[in-house]
């Protein structure tokens, strides 16, 4: 008989619950929270509340449209972390709570585990990697390279020591006055300019660490000199801008990628996390096919912050029975042991 999961996905500003039959998505439904865009960037506290009133509706919407009843969920699998620890809370605590209730197994998921088991989502014409193989995995909060033993063994080679590059997408944005979330923007006015206008830090770090501090102050130097030169800087400069601070940090993230290939000698490469919805990544991802490379990127809809990829994830925990504790506590921190 196939396992039906229900996946819980709340570690940032999306509320999301997915239903699947084994690893065949019956159900994926996401609430984003427009209200963080007038401060620039997501508040915490408003965004735990925010879960709090989009949970329920989220679950019943998702059983519905995977014409699932609650009697018929043989586990829950949620976010344990990393992520806002208010956020985790809500979900972890709905996640327990219907656990208990129906006397089903809980299952806790690392959330960036489950940005790249993402790929193992059975989808039609979607071909799964094959293990061992490397991804790199890009959000809001994490840039990591990391080798894929197994659903349990993700072994991180490479690791940004400041910022993640996500964070670097969003913060350019808002120095070059863009709304929050600015990256989707930056992607959208980038395809309008010329990615060789202007010329920004790339920071040297050893091996295989990442830095974006310093390309972010780069960015704001240049822009905070040329405005004061020309008060219309901005507008006039606002899609060459765009193309030039994407171009740099694909350009930081590929270097990266092209030496962890020729480290490692795997030629399986992997995308993930909801930077992997940046089209020039995608694009630049694709021409290592080119240089011999099998290469997989997720679906638009894996990349960004869902409970698909929590609840295939958590398949692969049920099969080998890593149960969950009532008393785990949600971890801001949790990394990849």
């Amino acid at each position: 008989m196939p396992i039906t999961i229900l996946g819980i996905e709340s570690s940032c500003d999306d509320t999301s619950a997915a239903i699947l039959s084994d690893k065949t998505v019956l159900s994926n439904v996401t609430a984003s929270q427009e209200v963080h865009q007038k401060y620039g960037g997501v508040v915490p506290e408003l965004a735990s509340r925010a879960h709090q009133s989009n949970i329920v509706p989220v679950v019943d919407r998702a059983l519905k449209e995977a014409d699932v009843e609650m009697k018929d969920l043989d586990a829950i699998a949620y976010t344990l972390g990393p992520g806002l620890v208010g956020s985790l809370m809500v979900g972890s605590s709905f996640a327990k709570g219907l656990s208990l209730s129906l006397n089903i197994p809980l299952l806790e998921v690392h959330h960036m585990k489950a940005h790249v088991m993402a790929h193992f989502i059975e989808e039609p014409e979607t071909s799964n990697p094959e293990l061992p193989f490397l991804c790199l995995t890009v959000s809001g909060g994490h840039t990591q390279l990391v080798i894929v033993h197994s659903h349990k063994h993700f072994e991180v080679i490479g690791e940004t020591i400041d910022d993640a590059v996500g964070e670097a997408f969003d913060k350019s944005a808002k120095i070059i006055g863009l709304p929050y979330p600015g990256g989707p923007l930056i992607d959208q006015y980038a395809k309008l300019g010329d990615p060789e206008s202007f010329t920004f830090a790339k920071p040297k770090v050893p091996d295989l660490q990442f830095s974006f501090s310093g390309f972010k102050t780069s960015v704001l130097y240049t822009v905070r000199d040329r405005v004061k030169e020309n008060p219309n800087f901005l507008e006039q400069q606002r899609d060459n801008l765009c193309a030039s601070i994407q171009r740099t940090l694909v350009e930081m993230l590929m270097e990266k990628v092209r030496l962890a290939q020729k480290q490692t000698g795997i030629t399986r490469i992997a995308l993930a996390g909801g930077v992997s919805a940046n089209s020039e990544l995608r694009t630049s991802v694709r021409k290592l096919q080119e240089e011999g490379c099998e290469v997989y990127i997720p679906k638009f809809e894996y990349c960004t912050d869902n409970a698909a990829m929590i609840a295939v994830q958590g398949y692969h925990q049920f099969q080998e029975k890593q149960w969950g504790s009532l008393s785990s506590a949600p971890s801001a921190r949790l990394r990849i042991e």
